[in-house]
């Protein structure tokens, strides 16, 4: 028989790797992170996240450990200005909080429930069989083997989970070049949505009382070919010629580029080995998506590995992750190389991004499809029939009253938990899903406002997506086949 040092090993110990880990102990599960680092990261790539992953922040209670998390209402498609809160729960995402502190909280988090998290590990390969999936390694005291029963890369662009695995990463070759650098002592006015300017894009967002980052696209020099790093010099210059603004007097805390490289792992998961995160997709970071993509990727992932580990799970449950996710990164590739165009393209773009801008005012239909595209907050994943308008999307946080007490539905999901809403009454839930309680909490509930008010019950995944909707005057019918379907049969 084998022997294991986890239930799922996740290399990569960014945003994605350690949300994941954190999700699958809340499930009981075990997790051991890797990393080749022998520390934490300093420097901040992303600059906050969507309005769904504040959502499933919340959904955990996360939010307090951020701090104070305020939201950018406005920000823009491909530099065309809009309004995001034309969405309930809309924003341009979080504002200003570095990917050191998301991965600082989400690493505490892990830690308080057990995961493991072991720096200076490199992942050098990997074989999978029946059972499970070995890792090779090399660490500072020599090299490393690992066995896990599954195996999940969150390890980057470069994964080396995903090539190990033989999965292919197809898309398309980089063309432009963002340049940008954080730097303090100088005050900016604020550019959060960016500015087109004669030979470019400039933008900047605060990032603290004396600090902010500085971001550009200079025409004349869309993509560098040399593989020195870019200079504060290189920056200064450029930022000049484009601005009129002097960043020579300010100090330079980190220099760095990116380019609009778009790639997509053909597949999410190969027999027991996963991808997410940047392992699975990576595009020019607009909007704060790609890091968000990450969080919801371990999101979904990590209750259906939990189920499966503890032998639970229906027939199918591992491949509705590749089904539901992959789809969502195909959008995100195609809305960011979109963007691209809309927001770097030159003159001859002009004629488009006109016609553009001219949807986005007159039509609140565009916005809302363009709001809900960038933030996450229009996903609809294919859980079963029925025709309730919150059936497979994301339940919007609300007040309810529990026992006389007031409490809020994302305040339910912070076990990790599927959860079964009853509201308004007895209407016969409880005896549906006796068989499933061990792995689907049952409340009975009273809404504060009539948004739900044609349901009597709904069937909440632990991701926050509704698996059922039971409209009043059908009582339970369908429930017991979606129980069955997302977990597995009764007990």
């Amino acid at each position: 028989m084998s022997t294991f040092d986890a239930d799922v090993i996740v290399v990569g110990a960014g945003p994605t790797g350690l949300m994941l880990a954190a999700e699958l102990r809340l499930n009981g599960v075990s997790a051991i992170v890797l990393d080749k680092l022998e520390q934490p990261i300093q420097e901040s790539r992303a600059l906050g996240f969507s309005a769904r992953t504040i959502e499933e922040f919340a959904q955990r209670g996360l939010i307090p450990r951020f701090g104070e998390v305020g939201v950018i209402p406005v920000g823009h498609f491909g530099g065309v200005p809009l309004d995001y809160q034309v969405l309930e729960g809309g924003s341009y995402g979080a504002r200003g909080i570095p990917q050191a502190r998301t991965e600082g909280v989400l690493g505490g988090w892990a830690a308080e429930l057990g995961a493991e998290v072991r720096r200076g590990v490199e992942v050098t390969g990997l074989t999978q069989d029946a059972e499970g999936v070995t890792i090779t390694a090399t660490a500072a005291e020599g090299p490393v083997t690992l066995r896990g029963r599954y195996v999940v890369g969150a390890d980057g662009a470069r994964s080396v989970v995903r090539k190990s695995a033989g999965i292919d990463f197809p898309g398309s070759e980089p063309a432009i070049e963002l340049r940008f650098a954080d730097v303090s002592g100088i005050r900016l006015r604020p550019r959060y949505s960016g500015e087109r300017v004669p030979g470019g894009m400039v933008m900047v967002i605060p990032m603290g009382p004396d600090r902010a980052r500085v971001i550009y696209y200079d025409h004349s020099q869309p993509l560098r070919t040399g593989s020195d790093p870019i200079t504060f010099a290189e920056v200064t210059e450029a930022w000049q010629r484009l601005t009129g603004e002097d960043l020579s007097g300010a100090t330079a805390l980190w220099v760095s580029s990116t380019t609009d490289n778009s790639r997509q792992a053909a597949e999410y998961r190969r027999g027991r080995v996963f991808l997410a995160g940047d392992a699975a997709h990576i595009h020019l970071p607009i909007g704060a998506q790609g890091m968000s993509a990450g969080v919801q990727d371990a999101v979904n992932l990590g209750w259906k590995l939990a189920l499966d580990l503890k032998g639970l799970a229906p027939e199918g449950l591992l491949d509705t992750y590749h089904a539901e996710r992959h789809p969502v990164g195909a959008r995100i590739l195609v809305n960011t190389l979109a963007q691209r165009i809309l927001y770097l393209g030159g003159e001859e773009i002009t004629p488009l991004r006109e016609v553009v801008a001219e949807l986005v005012e007159h039509h609140e239909s565009v916005r809302r499809h363009l709001v809900g595209m960038v933030t996450g907050l229009d996903i609809r994943h294919e859980v079963g029939p029925g025709e309730h308008p919150l059936l497979g999307r994301r339940l919007p946080d609300r007040e309810l009253v529990v026992d006389g007490e007031k409490t809020s539905a994302f305040a339910l999901l912070a076990a990790g938990r599927a959860l079964l809403l009853e509201m308004g009454g007895d209407h016969g839930l409880a005896a549906v899903a006796a068989g499933w309680a061990d792995r689907v909490d049952l409340v009975r509930a009273e809404l504060a406002d009539d948004c739900e008010a044609s349901v009597d019950g709904l069937l909440i995944r632990p991701d926050g997506y509704v698996a059922w909707a039971g409209p009043a005057d059908q009582g339970p019918a369908g429930l017991s086949e979606s129980l069955n379907r997302w977990f597995g049969p009764a007990s």
